[in-house]
């Protein structure tokens, strides 16, 4: 009779975001644990990261996969810090998503952390009704089927306003308004998104930022006006030579590296 050979778990640290079932499981020590092997590879700045993007798409893997692994890991990041803080389940999660594909990461963590069991609002930080990237715009109309989600349109300083005004009973805000730095002041709506974002954090909300502070450069570290200061940052495929300045590290506060798919042959070019 013939032994069968035991088949061996899966090797989780290996596993990709989206596809790893026991993810939202993880604290933040377990995420950090879990992305390591990301952590440790040379840091790259914004034009580098976003070549790696275009060549990983141009190599076969979508965009929209990519979104999806950034924003499951954006979500369990979120959790996690809502449960070190004990305000997991104690008010809404707001997440600030801007127009481009960094607001879509955000919208992808608002499908994930509402099917968790959270309360989520989403305010879309634009003048048009939906993202303007297909892939965002995608993601967006996902949101209308997930119940414990709520979209709201935020395209003026008065709309940020009226957010606002319960927004320290908020139990993370997530920062997914700009994925790179800005030339020059900060226009509305962004602008107001990030003030409310400070006022947030004045009132003891913990900050997530997705891929980079909004108004932090992700190659130099430099900053814009206003900027956001987040309590913790999630990054992706490699560190970012600017959140390893001495300012941008500052306000970046705490930072993950989380694969998304990007093969390693997609840096080269």
């Amino acid at each position: 009779m013939t032994t069968p050979t035991p088949t061996r778990p899966p090797d989780r640290a290996a596993l990709l975001p989206a596809d790893d079932p026991e993810l939202a499981s993880l604290d933040l020590r377990g995420l950090r644990r879990n992305w390591a092997q990301a952590a440790s590879r040379a840091p790259i700045g914004a034009e580098q990261m976003t070549g790696a993007d275009l060549r990983a798409q141009a190599m076969g893997t979508p965009g929209q996969r990519l979104m999806e692994h950034a924003g499951a890991a954006v979500g369990a990041a979120v959790k996690a810090i809502a449960e070190a803080t004990g305000r997991w389940g104690k008010g809404p999660i707001v997440i600030l998503a801007g127009p481009g594909n960094n607001g879509g990461d955000g919208l992808v963590a608002a499908r994930r952390l509402g099917r968790a069991g959270a309360d989520v609002a989403v305010a879309l930080v634009a003048t048009a009704p939906r993202p303007s990237t297909p892939d965002a715009a995608r993601n967006w109309d996902r949101l209308d089927k997930e119940p414990r989600v709520q979209r709201l349109l935020a395209g003026s300083p008065r709309e940020l306003g009226m957010l606002g005004r319960d927004i320290a009973k908020s139990s993370v805000i997530v920062d997914a308004l700009l994925g790179t730095g800005v030339l020059g002041e900060l226009r509305d709506p962004i602008r107001s998104a990030v003030e409310l974002v400070l006022k947030a954090r004045a009132a003891g909300v913990p900050i997530v930022a997705v891929d980079t502070p909004t108004a932090v450069d992700l190659s130099s570290g430099d900053a814009s006006s206003p900027v956001v200061h987040a309590d913790l940052t999630v990054t992706f495929h490699r560190p970012k030579t600017g959140l390893l300045t001495k300012r941008g590290a500052a306000l970046a506060g705490k930072v993950l590296v989380a694969p998304i798919g990007i093969p390693l042959e997609a840096d080269r070019g």
